[in-house]
């Protein structure tokens, strides 16, 4: 079988859009969940529409998938924000992020491990955020991207003896982007200060987020688990307010 199969969250637009762009180059097939498809179409991409805040809905989509398909790789990149102050915070914010960001791909994985298993192969990426390391107004989202990390370590833990690796991605301030130009406008008079923080003087691109996703997704980079990688800007060694 020669085939390459990918699963990518979340790839209707953004970080997403883009991974589903660049692991089409690489001669992948491309599965995209996420609760619409691309606006335009992205030619060469099978769209599955699910909310993946909906836990249940999520599992039975994402053990649809793996039956028809030998996927290898998953990529979860689906996300949401729900930016408030902790006097705001409630626990529908909490447990809805958790659905989306743990829950989600927990069942993701599952479904297709024994593909991986099989194939003795298999790469695990997870999106998480620069701002686990603290961002105001970031509770349920922070708190929820940051247990992405202990589950990529566990896995990579126990799956490491069938060449299956599991690694984190962690973007800071990515412009073209729905979640981060829901929190700033793209004509925000906050934008230049956000720049200006940021140590490279320049907001990611989607393209930045995606060449690290596929250098852990790369079948040659078998020997790198378990591990996290900041594409921020340098924002991870300072601090970043928005």
């Amino acid at each position: 079988m020669n085939e390459k199969y990918v699963l990518v969250t979340g790839g209707s637009s953004g970080i997403g859009a883009e991974l589903c762009r660049a692991f089409l180059k690489l001669g992948y097939e491309v599965i995209s969940m996420a609760r619409r498809a691309a606006d335009p179409i992205i030619s060469g991409v099978l769209h599955v529409e699910v909310d993946l805040t909906d836990a249940a809905a999520t599992r039975e989509v994402a053990f649809d998938v793996a039956s028809r398909f030998p996927i290898t790789t998953v990529v979860h990149n689906a996300g949401a924000i729900r930016e408030k102050p902790l006097e705001s915070v409630t626990l529908d914010d909490l447990e809805s992020l958790t659905r989306l960001h743990l829950s989600a791909p927990l069942s993701l994985v599952q479904a297709n491990l024994p593909a991986m298993k099989q194939q003795g192969f298999g790469r695990i990426v997870l999106i998480s955020t620069r701002a686990i390391l603290g961002l105001a107004n970031r509770t349920a989202y922070s708190a929820t991207k940051a247990g992405m990390l202990g589950m990529a370590r566990t896995w990579a833990l126990e799956l490491g003896t069938h060449g299956i690796t599991a690694n984190v991605v962690a973007p800071g301030p990515i412009e073209a982007t729905t979640m981060f130009h829901e929190v700033i406008p793209r004509d925000s008079p906050k934008l230049p200060r956000i720049i200006d923080a940021v140590p490279v003087k320049r907001l990611g691109r989607p393209e930045d987020v995606a060449r690290a996703v596929l250098f852990f997704a790369d079948p040659a980079a078998g020997f790198v688990t378990g591990q996290t990688l900041f594409v921020c800007g340098g924002t991870s060694i300072g601090s970043i307010h928005y």
